[in-house]
């Protein structure tokens, strides 16, 4: 298979996700989050919900609560295929939670039976475009919904990159009809870290397909930012979902905190901060701490 520039963009496909600011749900932020009614949904990593929802989490979607699973372990990009357990199980989480997409990354995990652990960034190469296409459209065989596609953070790049970020996003999402995942922390970390002008980059992804946007915490160790999900989210990062919103109207965004979790008006205060920045009603009622 080969890609082609030509060929036509094709419309976004339609979901009923919600609009507006959601958040990770995580176990220990659980009791915080179900005391929040203006929250309207939520992601979940699909591995930890493919033989069911957590008793708490389940409340939620009893509540009206959107559910969204978010993938970490299929290895869209890996050269030697997908397993069709892991799939299986993909797409069983889309129907335990009643999703109206999932997502997952535009990267590989493993090769050559050997997990690393992380999500490691492709070569920008049009024969890694054709194995993420050819992955892609394997495992939305096996969906009932549509799938969003996430570009990763990654401190470094390929000497055999053929296309910049945004085209290499923009050729696999058009060519297997998925959907966008913006991670805008994602966007600001490789900016950072490779002198890239961090609006131009946002702004040239393909955008009419933006299902939703992450945002996230980091930390700067030896010259390198990290995008680690444990630090609040930097200013310049809420300043750069302001000035996307003056230029593209954003669907949703979501706050990702795995961990080192801050006392809960300091949380709430950053999804009150996110909703801000990207012109959206807040979830939380709190005054804004100042994030």
């Amino acid at each position: 298979m080969s890609i082609t520039t030509s060929d036509a963009a094709q419309p976004a496909p339609a979901t009923s996700m919600p609009a507006g600011v959601g958040i990770g749900w995580r176990s220990e932020i659980a009791g915080l989050l179900a005391e929040q009614p203006g929250l309207t949904w939520v992601e979940v990593v699909a591995e930890s919900v493919m033989h069911g929802m957590p008793p708490a989490l389940r409340e939620l979607r009893e509540r009206g609560v959107t559910v969204v699973p978010h993938g970490v372990r299929l290895g869209l990009g890996d050269a030697e295929g997908l397993d069709a357990h892991r799939i299986a199980h993909f797409a069983d989480a889309a129907r335990i939670t009643g999703a109206p997409l999932v997502s997952e990354h535009i990267a590989f995990v493993r090769s050559g039976g050997v997990e690393a652990g992380h999500l490691l960034p492709l070569p920008r190469t049009r024969e890694a475009a054709d194995v993420m296409v050819a992955n892609v459209k394997r495992v939305q065989a096996e969906l009932d919904v549509p799938i969003a596609l996430e570009p990763i953070a990654a401190v470094f790049t390929w000497p055999e990159d053929e296309l910049t970020e945004a085209q290499f996003v923009t050729e696999i999402v058009e060519h297997t009809d998925a959907m966008l995942l913006l991670d805008i922390a994602n966007v600001y970390a490789n900016a950072r870290n490779h002198g890239w002008d961090a609006l131009e980059q946002a702004r040239a992804m393909p955008l009419e397909r933006l299902a939703y946007m992450h945002v996230a915490g980091g930390v700067e160790n030896e010259g390198i930012y990290h995008d680690t999900h444990a630090h609040r989210v930097e200013p310049e990062v809420l300043a750069l979902i302001a000035e996307l919103s003056t230029h593209t109207q954003l669907p949703a965004a979501m706050l990702e905190r795995d961990g080192n979790y801050p006392p809960a008006g300091e949380l709430l205060g950053e999804l009150d901060a996110i909703a801000d920045a990207a012109r959206m009603p807040r979830v939380s009622t709190q005054v804004s701490v100042g994030v």
